[in-house]
């Protein structure tokens, strides 16, 4: 299990904890693109972009440490199985690394927890025969906590690598009460990716003192910076609302 602590992870480790992402509608090619050079200028894990962009993120990326994720069955998880599978394999096609697809939440709000394990498996295993790595996005915020340990168990069954919070485009994003259930409810062998509003320094590493390996982030150079910053003595002026609050 890999395990950070904000008082002692370095700037290396942190940038690697960062999933950039591009993934708002209204971005153009240009967007994508000036995302990516700064991606691989700060050296994070990895650039999400929307499965359109794959390609033209990897050739961007392709002399970079930064690797390209992309979602599937984004953002509200009500694609038929086969279209997922479809999606992730032409992603990988096109040259993602990490899938951060979306549970469906209709079926598992519903009952339906065969079929929902079922439709995360089936892209687990198409990825994991290709040495991608699967997130499993659960929008927390259309879910209550059983549903969301429910989730855990479910994702963990299917295979996922990860758990992850949100989409960023529900009404409520990552929280650290959200992030603590589902750390205490994978095993060691799964991570735990917050995402949905972690805007600042102290509100990413509030999410890895609970255990968060990965996170997305648009703030991601502000961040950065801040960290650097923070580490040659500067003082940082952070509202309370971004702190340790417990929601972002």
């Amino acid at each position: 299990m890999i395990k950070y602590s904000s008082k002692t992870i370095t700037y290396e480790q942190l940038a690697k904890v960062i999933d950039h992402s591009l993934l708002r509608p209204e971005l153009t090619e240009a967007d994508v693109l000036a995302g990516c050079e700064l991606a691989a200028r700060y050296h994070v894990a990895t650039v999400c972009v929307k499965p359109c962009h794959v390609k033209l993120a990897k050739e961007a990326l392709k002399d970079s440490d930064v690797i390209v994720s992309t979602v599937v069955g984004f953002p509200h998880g009500g694609n038929q199985t086969f279209i997922k599978v479809a999606e992730a394999e032409l992603a990988m096609d096109e040259g993602a690394l990490e899938l951060d697809m979306v549970l469906n939440i209709g079926e598992l709000r519903s009952g339906k927890y065969d079929f929902v394990r079922e439709d995360i498996k089936a892209v687990c295993d198409v990825a994991h025969r290709r040495d991608v790595k699967v997130k499993v996005i659960f929008e927390n915020a259309y879910l209550n906590d059983e549903e969301k340990i429910i989730a855990c168990k479910l994702s963990e069954a299917a295979g996922a690598d990860w758990v992850k919070t949100s989409t960023g485009f529900a009404s409520g994003g990552a929280t650290l009460d959200d992030l603590r259930l589902m750390r205490a409810n994978v095993s060691d062998e799964i991570q735990v990716k917050a995402a949905g509003g972690v805007r600042t320094l102290p509100a990413l590493l509030d999410v890895i003192d609970v255990g968060v390996t990965r996170c997305g982030a648009t703030a991601t150079a502000t961040i950065l910076d801040d960290f650097k910053r923070m580490k040659e003595g500067a003082t940082l002026e952070i509202s309370n609302s971004d702190s340790a609050s417990g929601t972002y």
